[in-house]
Formats: C-alpha cells, structure tokens, sequence
C-alpha cells in the first residue's frame, strides 16, 4: 500500500481545504513533516485513523474546526471531510470520511448522523467508480484490516506500550498480525474454511448433507454431533475468554507483584513468596508432566501386563491340550471333505467308510480349520512372550514413576502454607497491605480460571469422545447407502486436506518465524549495538537477552525505554522487510501487500546514535516513511535521512484554532 495524497476540511485546528502529499520514489520515499509542540502534528497523524475507520484518541470527540464552527449560524451545518488516496495492489483508491456537524439555536455543536464512508477506486481504462455502500467495510478489510493499522500508523507513546505488551507476553495480536501480513492468513483462512468453527465449514456442510430416507438413524446421529459440536465450539470459545481473563489478571499481579517488591520494608518477604511460587509451579509442571508420561505409559503396556496371569494359564492349557502341531499347514476341512467324498486319498488309497484312511482322514478334521486353531496357537505362545519380556520392569518404573505423584501433597501443601503466611506478613503491613490484598483476589482469579479450564478441557475431552462413537455408528449405516458414502469420502477428502494444511502452514509459520527473528536481530544490532539478542517463541513473546562473552550464556535481562522501543522498530520493520520480500517469491499463497509507517515522534527516546541509525534503517525496508518530528529533532533527522527524504512539510500556527500546513 502505498499512500499519495491527503485531503482534509475543517478537521479540529485545521481550517478550510489543506493538501499534502506525500513521496513516493522507491529512492525518495521519506516525508518528513516538522513542527512544535502543539502546532498540530499530532492532529495530522490522526487524520489517518479517522479517515480509514473513524476513530481518533482525542479526548474531545467534535472533529470540526472551532474557528469554522465560531463563524456558524443557529441551525446551519458544516461537515469535516478526510479523502486519502492511495495504491494497493495496483488500484487506485480514494477513501472519503465525512461527517456532519449542526450548530442548534442555543450555539452548541453537535453531530448530525452518523459518519460516512466512501471508497472510490480507478478502473484499468481511468474512469472513477465506487465501492458498493455495503461491501465498504469489506474492501476496507482488504486494504487494511483495523486490527494491523495500529503497526503502522502510531506514535511514541503507542510505541512504548507496545513494547510493554510484547515483553509481557502479550503478543497474541503481533501474532495474528505477523501472520496476515506475511501472508500466512492464506492458510488460516482455507483451514476455518474446511474446519472453522460454527455451522458454514465444509465439514459442517456435510455433516448438514446425510440422506436419512434409507435409514432414520442417520438423521438422530447427524442431529447428536451437531449438538455436541456446537457445546464444543462453546467451550472453545469460552477457552478464549478464559485466556483473556486471565492475561488481564496476570498482568495485574506482575504490576501488583512489583510494586510491592519495591517497598522496601517487604523486599525479603516478595523474595521468599516468589522463590515459593517459583518452587509450588516448578512442582505443578512436575506432576503434570509426570502424570503424562504414566498415562502414556499405562496405555502402551498396562494391558500386557494385567494380562500376564491370563496369558499364563492359556500357555498351560494349551499345553496340556495335545494339539499343538497336529494341524497341516494350507489344508482346511473342505480339502479333507473333498478326498471322503472322492473316495481316494491324494497318496492314491482308497477312502472307504470305516477303513484306516477313513478314520485316520476323519480325526483330522479336529485339527484344522475351522473346527481348531491348532495352527495358530504357536502364534499366539510367540506373542505372549514378546508381550511378558516387554513388560517385566513395569510394576518397578510405575512405582518410581509414581513416587513423585504420591509425595506432591505433602510438598505442595508445604508450599501454600509457606505463601500463606508470607501474605499474612505483608498484609500485615500498612505500605502494602492493600496491595497485598489486591494481589490475592487477582491470584485466587488466575487460580479460578485454571480449575475452570481443567474441567471445561475434560468436558471437551468427553465431547469428543462421545461424537467420535456417534460418528462411527453413523459411518457404519451410511456405507450401506451410496448418497451417504459419497459423504463420507467426501468427508474423508476434507479431512485429508485439512490435516496436510495443518502440517504445511505449522511448517511454514515455524520456519518464518525463525526468519523472522533472524531478520529483526539482524535490524535490532543495527540500531541498537551491543551483546543482546532476540528471541521469539511459538507465542511471539519477545525476550531480549544479553549474551556473556565468556560463556556465551544468554540470560533474559530488564531493557531501557530506549531499547525497549528499539525492539518494537526492529519487530516492525523485519515484519516489513519479510514482507516485502515475499513479493518477490513465486508462492503466491504466501504474497502479501508492503505498508507504510506513518509514525508520530517515534524519535524521541533515542540519543543521536539511535536517531542516526533508525533513520538509515527504517527507510530501507519500509516501502514509504512519514515522520512527525519535533523541530528540535528536524535537523538530526534531515542530516542522517538526507537524500531518502523527497517531501518536506511544516505548520503555519495562526492561533490555537487555526493551523495551516506550508
């Protein structure tokens, strides 16, 4: 996307029509726009917003212009007007914000409807056209989505919370983000299609797609797994809020949990209760994962063993059965049928009722299929021993694999009570006794959202177990009828591909984001020098560590507000330069559109060294650059921008209602 102009009326101190535009040469693509503070800069970065969805973080919501609106009569309007044009994918769009403002009899401003979005787009032969009033939204999605304009329309003060999110592991959203603007959304997207939740997935269809006239069943089951779906799709969707309750409330008890640990007089005491949270969750991780690995085990060699004393006394009776080996392999009772009813054996005697060869010919039959299975038990004697040796350590690794198990009580309530009376200590005291509290109630939140996710997980567990029955039962019916196994393959197609995306978008998305933590450490040493690195886990949770030189340990380490808002810069930008770069592979499924940063004294924080090499960086991976800077920090930034820099634009401050851009 690239943007080319901006058109506003009468927005907030901005009087009449003003225009700017903006550069957009591949080696001049910095607009540099200067002014004081208060002069409006500010105001102009918001313009964006508020023309693209309609929001600004203005406390004072009334967008005209006050030197505007003074001039107006009782019961006239005015409108605020916003046109942005731009570039995306080769199209020319215009987007249009207007609304409406009446003056009533007594001089007070109001709204007057609702805002109105326009998009206007050129066709291939130059003519204008519009975007149909109800699919705006939609093509508004498709230019930029809502959710990612924040990476790249935000100011300083945004930038250093976004720095506090992503380092509190808050990065849910950069995630999403990360995945729709390197094109991985291409992937989400198919899978919800094939598998989402709700009732319109292709699966779902199908489900809704059974024939029942050649049997009623059918229809009772289709009706159990959509019921049990939909109670699934709840417990999904409540797995979700669940999450979000919950990081609120962790994010309370990290801010709650430090402020305390500053107070001076219950440093020892925030000491001690974190070693003992530290040890009660390191001891929780260990039950878990202890029990995982018995109940794997359980279910891969429990049934031999329990089985040891059945198959013992099969082995001994089939050892005093006197059948073993009496059987003749490949001969069956109809070949023997067969040589009785011929009257001549296959060594040329004659079968004769009541001779030799009759009677020898008759005893056989007991031996062979499928009146015996004498030919099978020498099988089934080679199983048993194989199962008996594999299991013979099981009673003793289960007992040691359980001992842990049985010692957490004690351990964990040894834990809880040591807590318990540290909290009493601090809410002993008066500096942090409220704190203290406050801590407790969001710990014992966080302590209720885990129970409520460990029984709504087995809830979903039984779900599943259940449907999975229910669809084999109705498996078995629908292969009987032709218009239902074409279902079932069908279905069975769907599944197939919605597991092989599952696997190509899981290594795809692993293996962009390992690029993607090269490329920002990459940007991040270039802006900020020294021994620290980033990383990047499954969540895209950030952590800035410093290396040791002499063991070259990492060690995960407190940032300042400048290196802090350095990494927000490398994320974003190696988010862009990925991005770029993807447009220049052949997989079209993982293209996606460039941005611009349009960035509002983003400068700020930085000494001149940071100022120098952030100019230099940002310019050469982001497609377009708007700066808002200070005057104070023009010159450092004209210097080291330079030549990247191809439209310069200030203010003309009349008062504090008027504002000009010059």
């Amino acid at each position: 996307m690239l943007l080319k102009s901006l058109t506003i009326k009468d927005f907030r101190q901005f009087k009449g029509i003003q225009n700017i535009s903006f550069a957009t040469e591949r080696d001049q693509n910095v607009t540099l726009i200067m002014g004081d503070n208060g002069t409006g800069k500010t105001t102009l970065a918001q313009v964006f917003t508020w023309c693209l969805y309609g929001e600004t973080s203005f406390e004072d919501k009334i967008m005209l212009c006050k030197s505007t609106s003074g001039q107006m009569l009782p019961n006239t309007e005015e409108n605020v007007r916003a046109e942005l044009t731009l570039e995306h994918n080769s199209i020319e769009y215009t987007i249009i914000s207007d609304q409406k403002y009446k003056k009533d009899s007594i001089g007070t401003i109001k709204p007057s409807g609702q805002r109105a979005l326009t998009i206007a787009f050129k066709k291939p032969d130059g003519t204008r056209d519009y975007v149909k009033p109800l699919d705006t939204e939609i093509r508004m999605k498709e230019i930029l989505p809502r959710e990612l304009s924040r990476y790249f329309f935000f100011d300083g003060e945004r930038i250093e919370s976004m720095s506090k999110e992503i380092k509190r592991g808050r990065s849910q959203e950069f995630a999403g983000a990360v995945q729709s603007l390197l094109g991985l959304s291409a992937y989400t997207s198919a899978l919800s299609h094939l598998k989402g939740r709700g009732n319109n997935n292709v699966l779902s269809v199908y489900e809704q797609s059974y024939d029942a006239s050649s049997n009623s069943k059918i229809a009772e089951y289709s009706r159990q797994i959509l019921a049990i779906s939909a109670k699934i799709d709840l417990i999904d969707a409540r797995m979700t809020e669940i999450d979000a309750e919950k990081q609120v409330a962790q994010d309370k008890i990290t801010d709650l949990t430090e402020r305390i640990a500053k107070n001076k007089s219950s440093e020892e005491l925030a000491r001690q209760k974190a070693e003992a949270v530290r040890k009660r969750d390191n001891l929780l991780a260990a039950r878990s994962s202890q029990t995982k690995n018995i109940l794997r085990s359980f279910n891969n060699s429990a049934p031999s063993y329990f089985a040891k004393k059945l198959m013992k006394d099969a082995l001994l009776a089939l050892s005093n059965a006197d059948k073993l080996d009496k059987g003749v392999p490949n001969v069956n009772d109809k070949t023997i049928q067969h040589l009785i009813e011929r009257k001549k054996c296959i060594c040329g005697a004659d079968v004769v009722t009541g001779n030799d060869a009759f009677i020898q010919l008759t005893k056989l039959l007991e031996y062979i299929p499928p009146k015996s299975i004498g030919n099978m038990i020498g099988e089934f004697v080679n199983l048993c021993e194989v199962r008996n040796k594999s299991v013979q350590d099981y009673f003793d690794d289960f007992c040691n694999s359980y001992k842990p198990i049985r010692e957490f009580e004690d351990n964990y309530a040894e834990y809880n009570d040591a807590i318990g009376k540290i909290e009493k200590q601090l809410e002993g005291l008066e500096s942090v006794g409220g704190l203290q509290a406050e801590l407790s109630r969001y710990e014992k939140q966080v302590s209720s959202l885990d129970a409520e996710i460990i029984k709504i997980s087995q809830e979903k567990g039984g779900h599943l177990t259940k449907q999975k029955d229910i669809e084999a039962d109705r498996k078995e019916l629908a292969n009987k009828d032709a218009t239902n196994r074409k279902i079932e393959i069908y279905k069975a197609y769907a599944h197939y591909m919605f597991n092989t995306l599952s696997s190509q978008y899981a290594a795809e998305e692993s293996r962009m984001r390992e690029q993607l933590q090269n490329t920002v450490n990459e940007l991040f040493r270039s802006i900020y020098n020294g021994g620290f690195s980033l990383s990047l886990d499954e969540k895209y949770n950030i952590q800035i560590n410093v290396i040791d030189q002499a063991s070259g340990i990492a060690d995960d380490v407190e940032t300042s507000t400048a290196q802090s808002i350095s990494v927000i810069f490398a994320f974003i930008a190696g988010v862009i330069k990925m991005a770029r770069k993807s447009q220049e592979g052949n997989n079209e499924m993982l293209a996606s559109e460039p941005y611009p940063l349009v960035m509002d004294a983003p400068l700020s924080a930085f000494d001149k060294k940071r100022i120098q090499t952030v100019s230099e960086v940002l310019p050469e991976v982001a497609e377009q650059v708007i700066i808002f800077i200070k005057d104070t920090d023009g010159d450092l930034a004209d210097t080291y921008l330079g030549s990247k820099v191809g439209k310069r634009f200030t203010f003309d401050k009349k008062n504090e209602f008027e504002a000009y851009i010059v």
